[in-house]
């Protein structure tokens, strides 16, 4: 069954748009992943830990546009926090396909 939530607890999920600027391994989380570094344009920069490694290369991350929800509490990932949630869907193998916009937008917008 699916949990009906208001419009308001909605709005209360703030998803922005930002750029990976910088990609490296995180051979310490305990399941493979990435450590990510996202410009989110005049909201600065935040880090966030992804475990994308099965469908996405460091190389194919690089410069790619994503979103991303922002204020969730920071949270420790082995000797990495995470500042950020960058969001997707699980496929049918079980990894992890990156939410986009279709088309490029301003770092930092905000997804409506």
């Amino acid at each position: 069954m699916i949990e009906e939530i208001t419009f308001e607890d909605f709005l209360k999920v703030d998803i922005r748009m930002a750029t990976i600027i910088e990609v490296n391994d995180f051979p310490k989380a305990r399941k493979p992943a990435y450590q990510l570094t996202l410009d989110f344009g005049a909201l600065g920069i935040k880090k966030s830990s992804a475990q994308i490694t099965d469908l996405y290369t460091k190389e194919e991350l690089l410069n790619k546009q994503v979103s991303a929800i922002i204020n969730f509490k920071p949270r420790q990932i082995a000797n990495f926090m995470s500042e950020c949630l960058v969001i997707g869907v699980y496929n049918t193998d079980g990894n992890v396909v990156l939410l986009q916009a279709s088309k490029g937008v301003k770092n930092g917008e905000k997804v409506s």
